[in-house]
């Protein structure tokens, strides 16, 4: 039976919240923090390159970038270029997945199906993809949902990114996770609406502890020791 803490940071930038990350691995992994995380938070419009990121997947010039607003930040979780932006849910779980006695084959699953399971409880269907991780339309055309995580010391950080009501435009100048022919989707797309973020990471949360187990929601990582 495993407890974690669950804190919802709110909108932040992508480096701070890198720094975040690495602030609780250390504690996770030194034994200072004795529970895992899981850090949810939504981020301004960002490209991430992952460990196999290539800007030949990059389809606009930096310059259109920097007049958007848009940085491109190299990191060194798994995959490739990704799109981070408002209105798209980001989960970093820390988890210690030696204590967990956990593969990360098995660990990926759980990810999957917490996004499988989260778009389900509002009537929609997505589903995994045998050769490309995160979760897809079930025509295996559009992505809705992407996982990228990396380990130090058996502990966990990144995570994934669900899109939620999330402007779509910027997957369009990109291959989505390096793959051609792909376009990216939202829940708020597939359903015809828009969703109150609110209910989301409560139903989010639910189905966190159902496969996780038990969370502790605290306000900021002030209150997590």
């Amino acid at each position: 039976f495993y407890m974690s803490y669950f804190v919802d940071l709110g909108i932040t930038s992508y480096t701070a919240c890198y720094a975040t990350q690495q602030a609780v691995v250390a504690r996770r992994y030194s034994g200072e923090l004795d529970r895992d995380c899981f850090l949810l938070t939504e981020h301004p419009p960002v490209y991430t390159l992952g460990k196999r990121g290539g800007e030949q997947h990059l389809h606009v010039s930096k310059e259109i970038l920097a007049q958007k607003g848009i940085d491109v930040v190299p990191i060194e979780r798994g995959g490739e270029i990704t799109y981070h932006g408002p209105g798209q849910l980001v989960l970093y779980p820390i988890l210690h997945l030696r204590q967990r006695r956990m593969r990360v084959t098995e660990y990926v699953c759980l990810l999957e199906q917490t996004m499988i399971r989260l778009a389900a409880s509002f009537g929609v269907t997505v589903v995994r993809n045998a050769k490309n991780p995160g979760v897809w339309t079930e025509d295996g055309c559009s992505k809705i949902g992407s996982v990228g995580i990396a380990i130090r010391h058996a502990v966990t950080f990144h995570g994934f990114a669900f899109n939620l009501n999330t402007d779509l435009e910027p997957f369009s100048w990109i291959n989505p996770c390096g793959l051609t022919g792909v376009t990216a989707t939202s829940l708020a797309k597939e359903a015809g609406t828009d969703f109150d973020p609110t209910e989301v990471k409560k139903r989010l949360l639910s189905i966190l502890e159902d496969l996780f187990g038990e969370c502790t929601v605290v306000d900021s990582l002030h209150s997590v020791k």
